[in-house]
């Protein structure tokens, strides 16, 4: 399988018009919106990870089956990368206990 000349241009281009995009939006986006955001990305990375198992299981050639691995380990590590983030900014939200003052020991006095 090869790509000709003006297909590989043309992927290259959407895929670095894709990065602009791509990072024009994410810094857009509220810090109150964040959250919700990650919870919905990891979701999608939960899928991306079961697609790279799958395309890994059919694999017929070694180049195949190292590239389908190396996407396991990467989507791997995104979702559970994702996941530790999100808990992280939920933790930000919760209510802290309130801490009592403990009694001052009674000093000396000076009259």
């Amino acid at each position: 399988m090869s790509i000709s000349l003006d297909t590989g241009v043309a992927l290259a281009t959407i895929f670095i018009l894709s990065i602009f995009v791509g990072y024009e939006v994410i810094s857009k986006v509220s810090v109150i919106l964040h959250t919700p955001l990650m919870s919905g990305a990891n979701a999608i990375h939960g899928i991306i990870l079961v697609g790279a198992i799958i395309v890994t299981a059919h694999a017929k050639t070694t180049l195949e089956l190292i590239f389908g691995l190396l996407a396991i380990v990467l989507a791997t590590i995104n979702l559970v990368g994702g996941f530790a983030v999100t808990e992280r900014m939920l933790q930000m939200f919760k209510a802290r206990p309130k801490q009592t003052k403990a009694p001052e020991p009674p000093g000396p006095t000076t009259s």
